[in-house]
């Protein structure tokens, strides 16, 4: 049944029914169900591929990851879905109040009695809602400080290894070779992707992600990324400006070139990037030196350096001159030390005999006024035997006290008061060690208890008791733990720890 025959059967339909029965030119009657189907097949058979404009209003994203939203003008609103698979390749995101053309085919959805459209593909209305798109966006991804300068790393000067992400048919590629064969030949790594379209975003992102996921020893490691694509329109350039791949640009641990379009272009991947060149020539001028111009300023530095060379010879050949001249000849100065030394040696002999007759008529003196020994011997002979005597006398006299006190004090001295002393010391000790030994059996029961109760906690609170009811543990390869879906990008290899041992996933969208 066609639209034009529903229309029809509407406007030559009979007069109700007056209670005698059907009409005799009745129409079928059809179940809810039925006329539902049948509106349905009309409405998908005549709109089975439009475009329509309308502004998004109440964008809903479902846990199944279809999109419910609506599109809407001045007078009327129009229900729209966008499955999950088609959501994934939209080349924008859907987002609330954005001026959009959408393009796909109208269905009804008995269940409300109502229309919808089941959207396809979705763009822009205009470039005046692309341009306030992307102006929002760079204002969000700025205050989140993806663009400071602070954390744009410097270019090497002289990297080892290039790589290049951009389409491999294209001129960029060329352009870039030649440009840097030109100024200073490195070695090149192509990731290949293409720069336009639906796909375009995905794999630029895995070729920024590709090369950091390199090892730093890898020799395929490059020191610096160009992402580069030629000139277009505004609507080319759109992966350049999409979030996920301005994020991975800016997360990217190798430093990264950004040459999209011509020198008037500018994306929001321009803007992430540590270095914006205004085409992709210009990425490959920037990446690298011209050979040429180091070697010539080499050459120059060379040369200046010989000439300070030879100018400071020179200059200490003429000091050293200067000096020789001002130097007497050592035979000289040894002569001349000679005679000195033959004059002080005539002199020294007279001062020597002068002294040696002083000195004989110094001993002549010395002995005059010697006593003989024998004397001396005899004399302290003497005075030792009356010193002997005096001390025998008053060590026999000393003794003879010191026994009587000693007798004094022996019968009044009596060990009983020293006997009953050290036996209550020995009580008191007996008693404090008795205190001693419980208080250390208490204080040992107490941090025996504590310890026991602690390591309960402890074993009650491990990871290896949360792995024992069902969890898991991820890790990166480093061994870091992994505690967001944004630390688990699409692609990435990590290990899954479990109760009974060790798995490695990888990470799927």
């Amino acid at each position: 049944m066609s639209q034009d025959d529903l229309f029809n059967l509407i406007d030559n339909a009979p007069p109700a029914d007056d209670g005698q029965g059907p009409a005799p030119n009745a129409p079928s009657e059809f179940s809810v169900s039925e006329i539902s189907q049948k509106l349905k097949s009309v409405v998908e058979d005549q709109f089975s591929y439009v475009r329509v404009r309308g502004e998004l209003s109440r964008v809903t994203v479902a846990k199944s990851g279809h999109v419910y939203t609506a599109l809407k003008d001045e007078n009327a609103t129009l229900d729209a879905i966008c499955w999950r698979g088609t959501a994934g390749r939209l080349s924008i995101t859907p987002e609330e109040g954005l001026d959009v053309i959408v393009t796909g085919r109208l269905t009804t959805y008995p269940g409300r009695s109502n229309y919808q459209i089941i959207i396809e593909s979705m763009e822009l209305a205009g470039e005046g809602a692309l341009l306030k798109m992307l102006e929002d966006r760079r204002k969000k991804l700025a205050a989140e400080g993806l663009f400071d300068d602070a954390r744009k790393r410097p270019i090497p000067y002289i990297p080892n290894r290039i790589g290049v992400i951009t389409s491999p048919t294209g001129a960029v590629i060329r352009d870039i070779m030649h440009r840097l064969m030109d100024r200073f030949p490195r070695p090149v790594y192509l990731w290949p992707a293409v720069v336009q379209g639906d796909q375009a975003a995905a794999q630029i992102i895995a070729g920024v992600q590709g090369f950091n996921a390199l090892p730093d020893d890898s020799p395929y490691r490059p020191d610096v990324l160009i992402v580069a694509r030629g000139g277009g329109s505004l609507e080319d350039l759109m992966p350049f400006n999409d979030e996920c791949v301005v994020r991975a640009i800016a997360a990217s641990r190798i430093p990264v070139i950004c040459a999209v379009g011509h020198e008037t272009d500018t994306s929001l991947a321009d803007y992430a990037a540590d270095l914006r060149a205004p085409t992709p020539t210009g990425a490959a001028e920037k990446a690298v030196p011209v050979r040429q111009d180091l070697v010539m300023s080499v050459d120059r530095l060379g040369a200046r350096l010989k000439a300070g060379m030879l100018r400071m010879h020179q200059d200490r050949k003429q000091i050293l001159a200067g000096l020789n001249r001002g130097l007497t000849h050592p035979r000289r100065l040894l002569e001349h030390q000679a005679q000195r030394l033959d004059n002080l040696s005539s002199r020294q002999d007279s001062a020597v005999l002068q002294k040696m007759s002083l000195d004989r008529q110094k001993l002549i003196d010395l002995g005059a006024r010697i006593v003989h020994p024998k004397y001396i011997l005899t004399q302290m002979r003497q005075r030792l035997g009356n010193l002997d005597h005096r001390l025998s006398h008053g060590l026999k006299s000393s003794a003879q006290g010191h026994r009587t006190r000693l007798n004094h004090f022996a019968g009044r001295l009596s060990l009983r008061p020293y006997n009953q002393e050290v036996a209550r010391q020995k009580n008191a000790l007996n008693t404090l060690q008795k205190r001693l030994t419980q208080g250390i059996h208490n204080i040992m029961g107490r941090h025996t208890q504590r310890l026991q109760a602690t390591g309960t906690m402890l074993s009650s609170l491990s990871y290896e008791r949360t792995l024992d009811r069902g969890y898991a543990i991820v890790r990166d390869e480093n061994g870091a733990v992994l505690s967001a879906t944004s630390d688990m990008p699409p692609g990435k290899s990590v290990q899954l720890i479990v109760k009974d041992g060790t798995k490695t996933a990888e990470i799927k969208d």
